[in-house]
């Protein structure tokens, strides 16, 4: 039923909670899984001024590898296939590119990441793509929350 599963993270627990169902998800059918970074590069002039842009970039993408890294660890130590990307853009967009550009038949993300006001400003990543996505979306929601 799914060949090619999607996983989104920010990194945040409530995208380690979605990590589960999506190793799950994978073994069940034998799916691929595709573990996705977004470095959201549009604020780096703005986060901090002081610093150039090309080191808060490069902050960006060493906590991205890290994610990914602990995100691929986990995956293989349940013995899942996995692919890392680290990618730059709005995340919702590029999370929905990506279902489009790499055959996703399913898509596993926490519902948030990010919280306070940039939520309430620039909406949810989840909700964005739950509207947008041609395949189905599995979010899952924080335990505790």
């Amino acid at each position: 039923m799914y060949d090619h599963i999607l996983f989104p993270t920010d990194g945040s627990d409530c995208a380690d909670e979605a990590l589960e169902h999506a190793i799950e998800h994978a073994l069940q059918y034998d799916a691929t899984l595709h573990a996705l970074y977004v470095a959201d590069v549009r604020e780096v002039g703005h986060t901090a001024p002081a610093l150039s842009p090309d080191r808060i970039k490069d902050a960006l993408y060493d906590t991205a590898n890290n994610v990914l890294e602990d995100v691929a660890s986990k995956a293989r130590a349940e013995g899942t296939d996995i692919e890392t990307t680290i990618a730059e853009g709005t995340p919702a967009s590029v999370i929905l590119d990506h279902t489009e550009r790499d055959e996703v038949d399913l898509v596993v993300m926490g519902t948030h990441g990010r919280s306070g006001l940039d939520r309430y400003l620039l909406g949810s990543v989840a909700e964005r793509v739950v509207r947008g996505s041609s395949v189905p979306v599995l979010t899952v929601r924080q335990a505790d929350q």
